[in-house]
């Protein structure tokens, strides 16, 4: 399935990016590879939904879309790709797992190809990018893919390989997702271009998203500050 000039590669980018001596690095990266650390970051993506739509079919529309991108990133991934082509992690490979850094707490069974983190997490952050249609939320949403996407590396679960199709995977969920959505949502009102500094050109409150980007960073800083000082 991975030809061995491909399989070469894949592992000598792959070695770049794991692990590290760094105590903190490791706990930074256990921490944010968890779902769980980015809560407050989903309420407050729900906050900013919520607050922007006024309609209970409009809300419930780009929720549902948004649980979508997660069902069709992950479906793909954990329900079909890898069980067929099961590859194991880099951790798990019995051939190569003697040159991969891992972090003792952190192990899974299943398999490697492709990465439903990245696929999960791209696919919300190209759906939000079109709703959102701020730029420096675009960059924070990026951003917050990105580091998921190197946890992943970093901790010896995924290959480079398993990212980059996990993304592209993510892109296409997240775009398709986002043109059923204008679908729908065109059929529950009319497209309003909003001509103001105060809201983006899709009518998203700029003070809404500065509560997420707010939530997004405060994340980061927990996670560091937990990574640095942490038990």
């Amino acid at each position: 399935m991975f030809p061995e000039t491909l399989l070469q590669l894949d592992r000598a980018v792959f070695l770049l990016f794991n692990g590290s001596d760094s105590l903190f690095l490791d706990r930074l990266a256990t921490l944010l590879t968890s779902g769980l650390a980015w809560m407050p970051f989903y309420v407050a993506l729900l906050y900013l939904v919520i607050k922007n739509n006024d309609t209970m079919p409009q809300i419930a529309l780009t929720i549902v879309c948004a649980l979508s991108c997660v069902l069709l990133a992950d479906a793909l991934a954990d329900g079909i790709v890898k069980p067929l082509v099961a590859r194991p992690r880099p951790l798990n490979d019995p051939f190569f797992k003697d040159a991969v850094d891992s972090v003792t707490s952190v192990w899974s069974a299943s398999y490697s190809f492709f990465s439903a983190h990245a696929a999960n997490t791209f696919s919300l952050a190209v759906f939000f990018s079109f709703l959102i249609r701020h730029r420096l939320a675009v960059i924070a949403l990026m951003v917050w893919s990105a580091v998921n996407c190197w946890t992943r590396l970093y901790l010896g679960m995924h290959y480079p390989s398993d990212i980059l199709v996990g993304l592209a995977w993510g892109f296409l969920v997240g775009w398709l997702v986002y043109r059923l959505y204008q679908h729908f949502r065109q059929r529950l009102s009319p497209d309003i271009n909003y001509v103001s500094s105060q809201y983006t050109p899709t009518g998203y409150a700029i003070e809404d998203i500065d509560i997420m980007l707010t939530m997004l960073s405060f994340t980061f800083l927990y996670a560091t500050l937990y990574a640095a000082w942490g038990n």
